[in-house]
């Protein structure tokens, strides 16, 4: 963990607003070192800028409390929700480098507008124990989907960021673009 600190990692704002201990046992925080040495950290070393974490770990009363989905990543420390200074710019390159990096179980282009690939933020989840999906979806705001990105979406993300390379859901399954 050479960017990122534990305590970033378990910090929420919610959590203290509302007086909730959001601390986890060893093994989420083997998951969560594996998701900042093997996805955070490199994607920061790349961006060569401030990353920020918005949400590391969740307690089940935390998901709870800000209506996570029921089986969060969040709540086993495999994910983060991040972003940057740079606003859904920096957040959309975070994505290109992550999905360029390759090492990742799911990237999600959260809270993006309409037909635009400009997410809010980013979340990213790494599986310590292998079967890593590399998944790519979007959150358009306003809807509860998470859609896998299209073929041309995917397309745009490669041009636009000097040749990525992405595995994305087809009618036939995962293709590699």
């Amino acid at each position: 963990m050479k960017y990122f600190t534990m305590s970033e990692m378990l910090y929420s704002p919610t959590a203290v607003k509302r007086g909730i201990w959001n601390g986890c046992d060893r093994e989420k925080e083997d998951n969560l070192e594996a998701l900042v040495d093997n996805v955070l950290d490199p994607v920061r070393a790349r961006y060569g800028k401030a990353v920020h974490v918005s949400s590391g770990y969740r307690c089940p009363q935390l998901n709870t409390l800000i209506h996570g989905a029921l089986g969060s990543q969040h709540l086993r420390g495999e994910a983060a929700d991040i972003y940057t200074d740079a606003g859904p710019q920096g957040n959309l390159e975070l994505a290109r480098l992550i999905i360029a990096g390759g090492k990742f179980d799911q990237v999600i282009l959260e809270n993006v507008p309409g037909t635009s690939l400009m997410p809010q933020w980013v979340h990213v989840s790494w599986k310590r124990g292998g079967g890593n999906r590399g998944e790519i979806r979007k959150k358009v705001a306003g809807s509860s989907q998470y859609p896998l990105l299209t073929d041309a979406e995917v397309r745009s993300l490669r041009a636009e960021g000097r040749g990525l390379r992405a595995e994305v859901g087809s009618k036939s399954g995962r293709t590699a673009v």
